[in-house]
């Protein structure tokens, strides 16, 4: 993954907060500045914030940086520590105060299942998925890796995971790894979607390199797993489970002999963490 995301783009989301000017902070002098501190009001895991520091240095505000992204951040402890005008500052507060409380609620979503299901299971991975909010899932999927996830499928160039729709369209299991066995480089990795015990089965046996139990339920999961040791097809292909997994019940998969458990909701319904920027110093020329 790139370590960093052009700072430019965050134009386009200054444009959204700031399509003109700032009626309320031309209320305050024009060659006024400050110091101000971007400040943890809750424990999380940190992200986001490289990219607000480029950004920030590219529109000429000087950043001591006091964090870095990955870091355990408790309540109370500052960030990051601000210095330069004052309208500058506070136009853009809100954009840096919100990327960084949607990227580090990614990070600690995903990091608080990590930790959860490594106590079950030390080798079992927390993947995400593609259900990312336009225009961020750069900063989302970083997010993840950043809490101690599997970023998974960046985008639908990366591996072939043939879904529900692509086996009707095509006709079958069988057909549809035929096809991508066929077209596939020898450096891609073919991944398909089951839906039921058999399809399982004939999926290993075709060659597919990973398989995904879909909304199988807890028992469904197991019956298909033991069937596979069974017939010694288990140690062939990666499983992986998915569907309405979320830290309610993600314990119960992390129970069964799955390799990868995939989850939308650590990036789609992860709640922002809670970080305010505060001016403590006004400096007046």
């Amino acid at each position: 993954m790139r370590s960093k995301i052009e700072a430019e783009k965050f134009f386009d989301y200054v444009g959204e907060d700031l399509p003109f000017f700032d009626v309320t902070s031309e209320l305050i002098e024009e060659e006024v500045k400050c110091r101000a501190a971007i400040i943890a009001k809750q424990n999380f895991v940190l992200a986001g914030l490289e990219e607000c520091i480029q950004f920030l240095k590219l529109v000429g505000i000087n950043v001591k940086q006091l964090k870095k992204d990955g870091d355990d951040v408790k309540e109370g402890e500052k960030i990051a520590i601000l210095e330069g005008n004052a309208r500058d500052i506070l136009g853009i507060e809100r954009l840096i105060l919100n990327i960084i409380a949607h990227a580090s609620g990614v990070a600690t979503a995903t990091n608080n299942l990590v930790k959860l299901c490594r106590k079950i299971n030390p080798k079992i991975r927390i993947a995400a998925t593609r259900k990312t909010l336009p225009g961020l899932r750069y900063l989302e999927k970083k997010a993840v890796k950043l809490g101690g996830g599997d970023t998974h499928r960046m985008s639908l160039s990366d591996m072939i995971l043939i879904k529900d729709n692509h086996i009707r369209i095509i006709g079958g299991v069988r057909e549809a790894i035929k096809r991508a066995k066929e077209k596939a480089s020898s450096f891609v990795k073919v991944e398909i979607e089951v839906s039921s015990l058999d399809e399982a089965i004939e999926a290993v046996k075709e060659g597919a390199d990973i398989i995904m139990l879909d909304n199988f339920t807890i028992e469904e999961i197991k019956e298909t797993i033991n069937k596979l040791k069974e017939l010694k097809l288990r140690e062939k292909v990666l499983i992986e489970v998915s569907g309405r997994i979320n830290e309610e019940n993600i314990l119960d998969y992390a129970n069964c002999d799955v390799d990868v458990i995939s989850s939308g909701a650590i990036t789609h319904s992860a709640k922002a963490v809670d970080v305010s920027l505060e001016v403590f110093e006004v400096l007046r020329l």
